[in-house]
């Protein structure tokens, strides 16, 4: 088991890792739509749906890996909503590729953004 690390992703911002490897599977902590120097990127959903994939694609690469290898997301929402609009960011981001994906609404989320998600990928 090891910690994956990158600065082209925000820090974590608690006691927790941009993710871990453990065997052939990488695990992301939740992802919001900070910008690598830690700032808030504030825009609307699509905008922070945006920066999010950003963000879990730098934590992916720094693992040797890319979307295509993502197995399942989580989608956290703070509005379901949002949900088409943030689903038409993710369909142009992962294109073909169609991981398994969870979405629920939840009441708040850090830094009180619009959305997190998390990742599980594929090292193989």
């Amino acid at each position: 088991m090891h910690i994956i690390q990158t600065q082209n992703a925000p820090a974590a911002i608690g006691p927790y890792s941009q993710a871990m490897v453990i065997g052939d599977l990488l695990f992301t902590s939740g992802q919001i739509p900070l910008r690598a120097d830690g700032t808030l990127n504030n825009g609307d959903i699509a905008v922070q749906t945006t920066q999010v994939l950003a963000n879990l694609k730098a934590v992916i690469e720094a693992a040797g890996a890319n979307l295509s290898k993502v197995v399942k997301t989580t989608v956290f929402l703070k509005n379901l909503d949002d949900f088409v609009p943030m689903n038409n960011v993710y369909a142009e981001v992962f294109a073909d590729h169609k991981p398994a994906r969870s979405t629920v609404q939840v009441a708040k989320l850090p830094r009180d953004v619009l959305i997190e998600i998390e990742a599980i990928v594929s090292l193989v």
